[in-house]
């Protein structure tokens, strides 16, 4: 099994037209997943050949819905149109939109995802890679050559480059699914979403949490990790060496004191048992003892 997207998943891309649409449905396509159409107004009726899959464009979202049955689209819209291209999509009844546009306004951000779930579909992002469910699907920008193997961990992570990094350095043992959340100040599906997922699909094992400083998503998994999750849970957390009251990349986190820092983060995480590395390839080896020893727990 899988979280979010499993190879039943029949994807709408919204800009794939454009460079970057172009360039990652390609990527996509070669990874397996079931892409049934792009949607862009100004060139519905046409069609776009990728190598060995010729795939239709829409005028709309519904237009796409009603003739394939998608029920996940990429938003590969730039920042201006963004919030009227999910808006669409949310009113077509999407299940799940990824939105991977980074530079949304933070009020446009707010106002589709307070839409969105209203109206029951599920945002990942934005300014996020995505998500993978390896042998399955790829709704995003994750290189599926790094995770092409399935397996038993879940991965969350606010940090696109992180995502790619554990899953590489992971890529042995395989993934259920990795859901890269995006690091915004405003986000769709959360830490706890995933947590909550993943701790009900019975082909994940242990989860690997990923944060990032400022805010307090990961005081808020960590609560509920102590109240909810019973699977083995490993984290990492980038910004350890972040200097304080500026703001750090794309998160856009402001640490102050220490609210918002690493370590506390790292703390809170620890004190319900999550085993937090220092490093990625670090968290990589804490995940691999974890799997070794549940395994020889089973096994005597």
């Amino acid at each position: 099994m899988a979280i979010f997207l499993t190879k039943e998943s029949k994807v709408l891309v919204q800009g794939m037209t454009g460079g970057e649409g172009m360039k990652h449905t390609r990527r996509m396509l070669a990874a397996g997943t079931d892409i049934v159409g792009g949607v862009n107004p100004r060139k519905a009726g046409r069609t776009v050949d990728f190598d060995d899959r010729v795939v239709p464009v829409f005028g709309s979202v519904s237009e796409g819905m009603a003739a394939t049955g998608a029920d996940v689209t990429v938003v590969f819209v730039p920042p201006p149109f963004a919030k009227a291209a999910v808006i669409e999509a949310v009113d077509a009844g999407i299940a799940l939109a990824v939105v991977i546009t980074e530079g949304i306004p933070v009020h446009d951000a707010v106002a589709f995802q307070a839409y969105a779930r209203e109206r029951g579909t599920r945002i990942v992002g934005p300014n996020c890679p995505g998500l993978i469910s390896p042998g399955q699907s790829n709704a995003g920008i994750i290189p599926a050559d790094i995770a092409a193997k399935p397996g038993r961990i879940g991965l969350v992570s606010k940090s696109g480059t992180l995502t790619y990094q554990l899953m590489y350095e992971l890529r042995e043992t395989g993934f259920s699914s990795a859901v890269g959340i995006g690091g915004d100040p405003v986000v769709g599906t959360t830490h706890i979403d995933c947590l909550a997922a993943f701790e009900d699909d019975p082909d994940t094992e242990l989860i690997v949490l990923i944060g990032e400083i400022g805010g307090d998503a990961e005081e808020r998994a960590a609560a509920y990790i102590a109240e909810r999750v019973t699977k083995p849970v490993i984290g990492y957390i980038a910004g350890f060496t972040a200097p304080e009251g500026k703001t750090m990349g794309h998160a856009g986190a402001i640490v102050s004191g220490s609210s918002g820092t690493a370590e506390a983060k790292k703390k809170a995480l620890e004190a319900v048992g999550v085993r937090v590395g220092s490093t990625p390839s670090e968290t990589a080896r804490l995940v691999l003892d974890r799997l070794a020893a549940s395994r020889d727990v089973t096994h005597n």
